[in-house]
């Protein structure tokens, strides 16, 4: 075994101080409190910092050279208040967007049709046409700044947008920066947002791959999604096992589809959940970072570095925020995202405190966001890479959650792999005994929540509660009428008949022809009708 002094002095002369003058950055120097200098990395963990297997994070320098997007999660009501939102948090030091839309635009109707009603604007922005998009970013150029959107059945539709939007500020598909979730299997097994079934929704997925890296090459084309999954219920080792195998999954469909995987898999990214566990979750990452650039490198034969990194996005366990006593949520929240920091996290959202009770006040958000900054700025957490690294119980950990989560892809690969295991119910039945079995814990107090099953306490004042405009519905159906009076009439229809032609043709990749749709003013409804048309509806299988 190397000796891990030697190792990290090459380390420290090959790799850790060339990456940062590539940045041309002179070597930072960090310090305690007292004044006690401290290192780049420690301890005796597997390999080192931006180093294959990347067990100890993607970047030599880590947090030392770039600190992570602080990447706030907002959308409700209207585009309008929305935008203020975007812009409160932007005044507030937040270095990201992150984009939550109402479940219509993510299922793929719009805010006037009978299944939206009651739904518009309630757990995100409602956005049918590319008009709304306009109002959703109005005075933020998109040239300087990175967008996550958290969209799926729908993802072509809003990328499709955002590069419209993009062009008419004068900014190249070239040039802009973000995410589209655009992971349609996880929402076949958790979080419910599809709305045409496996085959042509994988299709939908590829398209959009393939469009993004020939046409918008700096734009994460999907975000693979393992933290609906463990909202759902499944434990850390299902969710690395689920996530990654989902992973596999679209590799092995883009690279059927004839696509290079050392250019579309450098443009792979993923997101996970941080659990309350803060030992396990750390380890969590440790391990699907290893275990993704195995996959990568050994079953894929990528030979690109940056195809083997995996680059991901955290957001803390909205399922762990509790009702009662919501001001213990703020210390719940700062130890799940110390965990995805010291795990190596590229971005993170922290859940505000009130999340459990309503959509998030301004006082609520900026205290999520700052519990982000104070991390980052006093903690101290970010001046060492990998800092848990070679600890005897992180690496145990890690050992353990890779174990198990390749057992468990090993049996997904027996069926014949992911998507096989979602049809036929697999990954829902497996989620669903361990979101059971948590429940039950909880019940039996077997699983101490403090303030629901131990330390309760006579609640007599009820919280505030934040409240949307409620003219929001009106305004949103409004402009959306406005819209379909406005625009020209022919060209909306022919974009909309080459779309319906398209999907017929599975040679053909759909997202150029669904741009033409968005150019010319068609709402995401008109444009889900035509697909639907030719892809059908899914139904999910009866699961027990």
């Amino acid at each position: 075994m190397p000796d891990p002094d030697t190792e990290r002095n090459r380390w420290l002369a090959q790799t850790y101080r060339p990456a940062l003058a590539k940045m041309s950055e002179r070597e930072p120097a960090f310090a305690t409190p007292s004044g006690l200098p401290v290192e780049p990395l420690y301890g005796d963990g597997e390999g080192m910092p931006g180093e294959f297997p990347y067990t100890r994070g993607i970047r030599a320098s880590m947090y030392r050279g770039r600190l992570w997007t602080m990447r706030q999660y907002a959308g409700f009501g209207s585009a309008r208040e929305t935008n203020a939102r975007f812009r409160f948090l932007l005044d507030n030091g937040q270095t990201g967007l992150s984009t939550a839309f109402d479940l219509p635009t993510q299922i793929g109707y719009d805010p006037d049709h009978p299944l939206a009603d009651g739904e518009v604007g309630k757990v995100g922005v409602p956005i049918p046409s590319l008009a709304d998009f306009e109002r959703l970013f109005d005075n933020i150029p998109i040239g300087k700044v990175s967008t996550s959107m958290t969209i799926n059945a729908t993802a072509p539709i809003l990328l499709s947008m955002y590069v419209a939007l993009a062009r008419r500020q004068g900014v190249p598909a070239e040039k802009i920066e973000g995410t589209v979730q655009n992971d349609l299997l996880k929402e076949f097994t958790s979080r419910g947002t599809y709305r045409f079934p496996v085959k042509p929704s994988m299709r939908l997925v590829i398209d959009t791959i393939a469009w993004a890296n020939e046409h918008a090459p700096n734009f994460n084309p999907i975000s693979i999604s393992g933290y609906h999954m463990r909202e759902a219920g499944c434990t850390a080792v299902q969710e690395v096992a689920f996530t990654l195998s989902n992973g596999i999954a679209y590799v092995e469909a883009a690279v059927r589809r004839g696509l290079d995987i050392d250019k579309f898999g450098a443009r792979l990214s993923f997101f996970f959940n941080a659990h309350n566990h803060l030992f396990e979750e750390i380890a969590k990452f440790r391990a699907a970072r290893r275990m993704w650039a195995r996959i990568m490198k050994d079953r894929f034969g990528a030979k690109n570095p940056n195809s083997w990194q995996l680059r991901f996005h955290t957001q803390t366990a909205g399922s762990m925020l509790t009702s009662q006593q919501p001001d213990n949520n703020v210390a719940r929240v700062t130890i799940q995202a110390l965990a995805a920091v010291i795990g190596g996290t590229q971005s993170l959202h922290t859940n505000s405190k009130d999340e459990a009770l309503s959509l998030p006040s301004e006082d609520s958000v900026r205290t999520a966001l700052r519990t982000q900054q104070i991390l980052a700025f006093e903690s101290g957490v970010a001046e060492s890479a990998d800092p848990l690294g070679g600890a005897p119980f992180i690496e145990k950990l890690t050992d353990d959650v890779e174990s198990g989560a390749i057992n468990l892809i090993k049996r997904i690969d027996e069926m014949g792999g992911s998507a096989a295991a979602v049809e036929s119910g697999f990954v829902q039945r497996e989620i669903h005994r361990s979101a059971l079995q948590w429940q039950r814990d909880v019940e039996r107090e077997t699983r101490k929540i403090v303030g629901v099953n131990c330390f309760e306490v006579e609640e007599t004042a009820p919280p505030a509660i934040f409240k949307i405009d409620p003219n929001a519905v009106s305004e949103v159906k409004d402009s959306v009428a406005r819209v379909r009076s406005t625009r020209d009439v022919r060209k909306t229809a022919d974009a909309l008949d080459a779309l319906e032609g398209a999907a017929r043709d599975e040679k053909l990749n759909m997202v150029s022809y669904i741009y033409n749709c968005v150019d010319a003013y068609a709402t995401v409804g008109e444009i889900c009708e035509r697909m639907e048309r030719v892809f059908g509806k899914y139904r999910a299988p009866a699961v027990i």
